[in-house]
């Protein structure tokens, strides 16, 4: 089989990875991929956004399966490109992929799907969201609705820092495009869950549960970011939680858009807020694989993840996929600056020599011509250690995360902090 990953960060350096191991011989080709990919597939520097290059290519390599890693691309239509000219193509049309691309669109599913989110407002005009803030109690949470690289979402302890977060959207610029229509929600108590199903739009198949960690710091503090880390399976996510999510989310989702005459097909992820009281809320929707949840699960994927993808591009139903029995913890690198002025350039030292289980996914990094690796992004690195329990893989990712060694590395030490708690009381 001739693959064709597109994108070049964590999340599609952890896809090549996956399918390597899986596939040893497959052909497999990454556009624009990274310095990690480049050791696994054929890098093609070719823009994720860049449909004509991207079409031509898949016609020149002869490429049967185009796995679309990033968002973006989807929300220009990439696989819908690619279908029309008949092939398989995993990830979602542009249509569909609205589910991420704009939060209202998402909302209004959610609405008539009878899906539980938070109550919220959506808003274009400034003194209309700014009224709607002052009639909220705090705190609240301002989005932006279309893509902003998982950085659009702003919690607000009181009405004045919600004001002040519409204002910079609205009237700033903020986020850009993606900030000129904005969502004010009621803030949600509880603990965040993510869940990745791969779906012909009728059948699921669904991934081990991840949980993200959005906060620049450790204790959950600082600024939003695209994530600092992640890891899996999650105690949270019992049998029955993960049975309830299905028929309470994914199923009347997926049906609802199919209503629309917007049919699914990739992976539906959902970000969820498990309440005190045991309530599923949908925090959001994305349209791909998370990242750095990706880089958490697929390594726990022990078989089944090619066929599963092949068979949801042609429109068929998901097939099984074999789960290890193990813990995965992921710890990114982030550099100096990080989310908002990341500085670029450090040279980057790795470790020569991986304990067994840890994996180095490259997400912002690139090589010089004399083959240094530099740090060319905001998240630069995620490190991956799986293990049988859940304390030793966040120990082995933590303590590879700190022999890599680049000036500025910012890193959390604390990835999986509510499953130490878990342990420790029992539950």
């Amino acid at each position: 089989m001739r693959i064709l990953v597109v994108g070049g960060g964590g999340r599609e350096h952890a896809l090549v990875w996956a399918i390597r191991r899986e596939s040893p011989d497959a052909a497999i080709y990454c556009a624009p991929g990274n310095p990690g990919t480049g050791g696994l597939a054929t890098n093609l520097p070719i823009a994720p956004t860049d449909l004509d290059r991207l079409a031509d290519a898949a016609d020149a390599y002869g490429i049967d399966l185009t796995i679309v890693g990033p968002e973006a691309p989807l929300a220009e239509g990439l696989a819908d490109r690619l279908r029309a000219e008949g092939r398989a193509v995993f990830g979602p049309s542009r249509s569909a992929a609205q589910i991420e691309a704009s939060k209202a669109f998402a909302k209004e599913i959610m609405g008539k799907a009878g899906v539980s989110t938070a109550a919220s407002g959506t808003f274009t005009a400034l003194r209309e969201a700014l009224a709607f803030v002052d009639r909220q109690t705090e705190p609240l949470v301002v989005k932006a609705s279309g893509l902003a690289a998982g950085k659009g979402a702003m919690v607000c302890a009181t009405r004045g820092e919600a004001r002040a977060a519409v204002t910079a959207m609205l009237d700033g610029g903020r986020f850009g495009t993606a900030g000129q229509t904005v969502i004010v929600e009621e803030f949600m108590p509880g603990e965040e869950l993510s869940l990745l199903a791969i779906t012909d739009g009728a059948e699921l198949v669904l991934l081990p549960a991840a949980q993200d960690h959005k906060r620049l710091g450790e204790g959950d503090t600082g600024p939003n970011t695209g994530g600092m880390g992640a890891y899996s399976p999650v105690t949270l996510a019992t049998p029955s939680l993960l049975a309830r999510a299905e028929q309470e989310i994914f199923i009347p989702t997926l049906r609802q858009l199919s209503r629309q005459g917007v049919p699914y097909n990739g992976v539906l992820y959902a970000g969820l807020m498990v309440g005190p009281d045991g309530s599923l809320r949908v925090v959001e929707f994305n349209c791909r694989l998370g990242d750095p949840e990706a880089q958490a699960v697929l390594p726990l994927v022990g078989s089944g993840l090619v066929d599963c993808l092949w068979r949801v591009a042609r429109g068929e139903a998901p097939s099984p996929l074999s789960i290890m029995d193990a813990h995965a913890v992921t710890t990114v690198l982030a550099a100096r600056g990080y989310p908002d002025q990341p500085e670029k350039g450090a040279a980057i030292t790795l470790p020569q020599v991986l304990p067994e289980g840890v994996v180095i996914f490259h997400a912002g990094t690139s090589r010089d011509a004399d083959g240094t690796l530099r740090v060319s992004g905001g998240r630069v690195l995620t490190v991956t250690a799986v293990a049988t329990s859940f304390a030793d893989a966040q120990a082995q990712s933590r303590e590879a995360a700190a022999a890599i060694h680049f000036d500025g590395k910012v890193y959390r030490r604390d990835i999986g902090w509510r499953e130490v708690v878990r342990q420790k009381l029992g539950v």
